[in-house]
């Protein structure tokens, strides 16, 4: 048995992949396997599925939730292997389920052997940045609503997930795949316009190509956008770089910062 996070939550089996039908079965599940093993106490469950006004029966309330968790571990559990144990304390609830089976922590575990092998072996640091991008299916937790762990969880793991974007993007210009590194910076920056990081990344990969002036339209293109919608200026490093792109400077192996790895450091 296996959980997904990055994506709908929900449990794989051999057969299948199993939704978790119903919000607070959802936040139940998602809050314990984000805990990493730790106790949750009753109180903290009671604010992730009521938020601040639990309602009065919220002890009762949240046994039967607990009841009805357990049920569908027993029941999607493989016969050759025990379902993850959700264990009851007097203060609250354990989830022990195997860290390694729960996708949130396997792109983890991807990012930092990428991080171990990028000097040394920049191809095999993007095939494991695209492996770990591949396990994501929609936005981390989807559908845990309000409920303030998953919120936050879901937060720092799609900072994470840009920042595995940046990484792989940046490795493949150390590697000189710069062509197929500009389609991809081109959406990405679609998507999330105010990443400076991926304007970055796309005015050299543009300027290596000898695709000038598109370089230096990118860096106007949003340069015009943070000014006209958040009231600043192009950071320091982006305009460095224009500097570069302008003095026609020869074109630099990577973007200009030590490590191609070093905003995934945790």
């Amino acid at each position: 048995m296996e959980f997904t996070l990055l994506g709908p939550v929900g449990i794989v089996t051999k057969h299948e992949h199993v939704p978790i039908a119903g919000s607070r079965q959802r936040i139940l599940l998602a809050s314990l396997l984000v805990s990493g093993g730790r106790l949750l106490t009753n109180e903290q469950l009671y604010s992730e599925l009521w938020g601040d006004e639990p309602p009065h029966t919220a002890h009762n309330a949240l046994q039967a939730q607990v009841s009805r968790l357990r049920r569908t571990l027993s029941r999607l559990a493989d016969p050759s292997e025990p379902a993850p144990a959700l264990v009851t304390h007097s203060a609250g609830y354990v989830l022990k389920a195997d860290p390694a089976r729960i996708d949130m922590n396997d792109f983890r575990r991807r990012i930092t052997e990428a991080r171990a092998v990028a000097d040394r072996d920049p191809m095999a640091a993007v095939g494991l940045l695209e492996s770990g991008i591949a396990l994501w299916q929609g936005k981390a937790l989807q559908d845990t609503g309000t409920s303030p762990l998953c919120h936050s969880t879901a937060v720092q793991l799609e900072e994470e997930f840009l920042a595995a974007h940046e990484a792989k993007l940046e490795l493949k210009l150390r590697c000189g795949l710069t062509e197929d590194a500009i389609g991809e910076l081109r959406a990405i920056g679609v998507v999330h316009p105010w990443r400076e990081r991926i304007t970055e990344l796309l005015m050299l990969a543009l300027y290596r190509v000898g695709r000038r002036a598109e370089a230096l339209e990118t860096y106007h293109s949003t340069r015009r956008q943070l000014t006209d919608h958040l009231g600043i200026e192009p950071s320091r490093r982006l305009k460095e770089t224009l500097q570069v792109i302008l003095r026609e400077d020869p074109v630099p192996l990577a973007p200009l910062r030590p490590s191609p790895l070093s905003a995934l450091a945790r």
